[in-house]
């Protein structure tokens, strides 16, 4: 089960850093957006700041590939013809989707890795970490939690015909209420209750924190780990129904 899972991670990582449009939103993208925030706050007087924007650039490219990656999983293996093939397999179909998951979620470390050497190199950021063992642990619990969160809008974006255009919609609201391009304080307060179901909140206050200090990131890892396992569990769920109602209605291929 292992050698599998590990084999369809990185079968999947290859296939996706071939894509130019998945390097263009892990890489690109985010580095855009950084640069616009280094020149924003080039001028401030704060410590941190250039690296406070770098961080959350960095995230919400990990958040772009997660999300279009993994919420069309399912409809490119059915477009693909493969679909059929993944669901007869004698491997539990949730073995073989999470790896695809997790793959399009361990692409947005691009993201993070492209917006610090962009920000060090060109606005010389500074990259002193107060905590680096407790960044070192935040940074793949926040992939993982994503990975786990692109299972679960792949087990329901299949619902939707239009599935790839709702994609398109959830891209920036989510930056803004896990506190990506603007902190929470400054947003409505009924928006802190979205945000704490969402693993992107609590991974960039755990990255931040282990970067800037202040307070320990580990309650931060512990929620997103959470969110991460619920995500499972709820993806694991909706998929068993897909699967399901799938067989009853022939409704796996295209034709």
């Amino acid at each position: 089960m292992i050698r599998l899972f590990y084999a369809g991670w990185l079968f999947h990582l290859k296939n996706l850093t071939n894509s130019t449009f998945f390097l263009l939103i892990a890489v690109l993208q985010p580095v855009i957006f950084a640069s616009i925030a280094f020149f924003m706050f080039k001028s401030g007087s704060r410590g941190g700041t250039l690296l406070y924007a770098a961080l959350g650039a960095g995230l919400m490219g990990s958040w772009s590939s997660t999300l279009f990656g993994s919420g069309g999983a399912i409809q490119w293996q059915r477009w693909q013809g493969t679909l059929e093939i993944l669901i007869a397999a004698p491997a539990p179909f949730l073995i073989v989707l999470v790896p695809l998951t997790l793959a399009t979620s361990s692409i947005g470390l691009y993201s993070i890795c492209a917006t610090l050497l962009w920000g060090r190199l060109f606005f010389g950021v500074p990259l002193h970490f107060v905590h680096p063992f407790q960044l070192a642990v935040a940074l793949p619990t926040t992939v993982v939690s994503l990975g786990l969160m692109g299972l679960l809008l792949a087990s329901t974006f299949v619902l939707y015909r239009h599935a790839s255009a709702f994609s398109n919609l959830l891209e920036y609201p989510v930056w803004l209420v896990t506190g990506l391009l603007v902190p929470l304080s400054l947003l409505p307060g009924w928006v802190s209750w979205i945000a704490w179901t969402l693993a992107p909140s609590w991974g960039i206050r755990a990255i931040r924190d282990g970067a800037f200090g202040g307070s320990s990131a580990w309650p931060e890892v512990g929620m997103c780990a959470a969110l991460g396992v619920a995500y499972l569990v709820l993806g694991s769920l909706f998929l068993h129904n897909f699967e399901r109602l799938a067989r009853q209605r022939a409704t796996l291929a295209l034709t």
